[in-house]
């Protein structure tokens, strides 16, 4: 059965079952390794994407829910407004150590970004609460994510 998706603004025809998992479709379908196997269960951020600029954890997203919607990964972000000025904002503050979630962050960023353009430090932190940082590195992703928030010139903060 093939599943027409838009990912990262181009269409593809993808001929897998249903009920495939997006994130398996991304990496290996697609080579699109950004967003990584966490949990595999929602739970821990490292594979969200976007999904008609909605977060959604890709490694339980079944293909038929994705199935005429855009879906951004972190290699799209580049490209959306939002997203570049999260990426900026995040190597700007150094929030990632390893780097094994900070894909699912700077979506998630994007994703909060684009649903309340100023938000306030509770705001960015109850988002931020469905991605897990081993490392440590939230208070700088918090301080990224009110920097992009400012570069809109709209506010945002801590």
């Amino acid at each position: 059965m093939s599943t027409v998706v838009h990912i990262n603004g181009a269409r593809h025809e993808i001929d897998a079952h249903e009920q495939r998992l997006l994130l398996d479709i991304l990496r290996n379908e697609l080579g699109l390794k950004g967003s990584h196997f966490g949990c595999g269960e929602g739970n821990c951020g490292a594979c969200m994407v976007l999904v008609d600029e909605v977060p959604a954890y890709a490694c339980n997203t079944p293909l038929w829910s994705v199935a005429g919607k855009q879906v951004l990964t972190v290699e799209g972000l580049a490209g959306h407004p939002v997203g570049a000025r999260v990426q900026r904002a995040f190597i700007k503050h150094g929030a990632a150590q390893c780097g094994y979630c900070t894909s699912g962050m700077v979506v998630a960023a994007a994703g909060l970004l684009v649903a309340c353009p100023a938000p306030d430090g509770r705001q960015i932190r109850e988002q931020m609460d469905r991605n897990l940082c081993r490392c440590g590195s939230h208070l700088r992703v918090i301080r990224a994510i009110g920097d992009a928030a400012a570069d809109t010139g709209v506010g945002g903060g801590s």
